[in-house]
């Protein structure tokens, strides 16, 4: 198992390595360059000679990225003249929050989904199961801003029970608990449908199996047969399933801190991106990236603990 860690991290450092190269260039190529962007469209040509030459632009392309790819492993990843902010502090400030937005929502949607997904499972083709996959096929079809939308609309100018933004949002991990309930109840409504789904099919194939047919016809009761011999097998795939999705549910929180103006990671990229502060950008993407990575890596780890099978062959 050690090895096989070891070997995925190196592979994950080779994709980030070129995920910065596609991005660092690409940013480069943007119409009107990272001069324009911070001395806007009216100044003048010996203005933007001067800065090019400043900071080091006038360089070929290939020098400017390993320039910065030295400084970025030494935690210096540029700065942000719109916010005046050197971008590592940035991403300190705002990454606590989206990963506290994230995590709390991810840990709801697992707790949720896989009762849900395990009972519709074992009731399958049952009038509650029709229903509740009715009810999870409205939620599957409706993107995460229309369900904040209409969680706006009935919460905060129909019922007046939460906040519409999280603009009182402390400092740190200290805040009002009713500021993060809309955003959170957001994405647990739009990512816990497709576990309970993927849940539901996982149980319905183990409960096929020769080993759970014999379980239950030497008169072990449901909830014994559900909990030791069910449970961890479906398990396997889902748990490999959510942390392949991790990312999803990361890059789909961006849209809904802009939609609650929460002051995440989500809120700095469309306010980098609205300013062309591209040293913010180039960072966010890398954060992305590694998220990415991560949950793909943690993906693989839990599903060789919950099946020591893979173990052996990937070791």
């Amino acid at each position: 198992m050690t090895g096989y860690i070891v070997r995925r991290f190196a592979q994950a450092l080779v994709v980030l390595l070129i995920v910065s190269v596609i991005v660092f260039i690409l940013l480069h190529a943007l119409p009107g360059g990272l001069i324009r962007a911070q001395l806007g469209p009216r100044a003048s040509a010996q203005d933007v000679q001067t800065l090019t030459r400043t900071e080091g632009l006038d360089k070929p392309l290939v020098v400017q990225y390993f320039i910065w790819l030295i400084n970025a492993l030494q935690g210096n990843l540029g700065f942000s003249y719109v916010m005046n902010q050197p971008v590592s502090q940035l991403l300190a400030e705002f990454l606590p929050r989206t990963l506290l937005l994230v995590g709390t929502s991810s840990v709801l949607t697992v707790a949720i989904s896989i009762p849900i997904g395990m009972w519709q499972g074992y009731r399958r083709n049952k009038p509650d199961d029709h229903t509740m996959s009715a009810v999870l096929l409205i939620f599957y079809a409706m993107p995460d801003f229309l369900i904040g939308a209409l969680g706006i609309i009935l919460l905060t100018y129909d019922v007046k029970l939460l906040p519409s933004t999280a603009t009182a949002y402390g400092h740190g991990f200290t805040t009002d608990a009713k500021v993060l309930l809309l955003p959170i109840g957001v994405l647990v409504l739009g990512n816990f449908t497709y576990y309970t789904r993927y849940m539901r099919s996982s149980v319905i194939d183990n409960l096929l199996e020769d080993h759970v047919r014999t379980a239950r016809a030497i008169g072990n009761p449901p909830w014994r047969v559900m909990t030791r011999h069910v449970l961890r097998n479906a398990m396997s795939s889902t748990v490999t399933n959510i942390g392949l999705t991790l990312p999803f549910i990361f890059s789909g929180s961006l849209i809904i801190e802009e939609l609650f103006n929460f002051p995440g990671l989500g809120n700095l990229y469309w306010n980098a991106q609205n300013n062309r502060d591209f040293p913010v950008l180039l960072g966010i993407v890398l954060v992305i990236t590694a998220s990415v990575i991560v949950g793909s890596l943690i993906a693989d780890v839990c599903y060789a603990w919950l099946d020591p099978r893979v173990r052996y062959v990937r070791d």
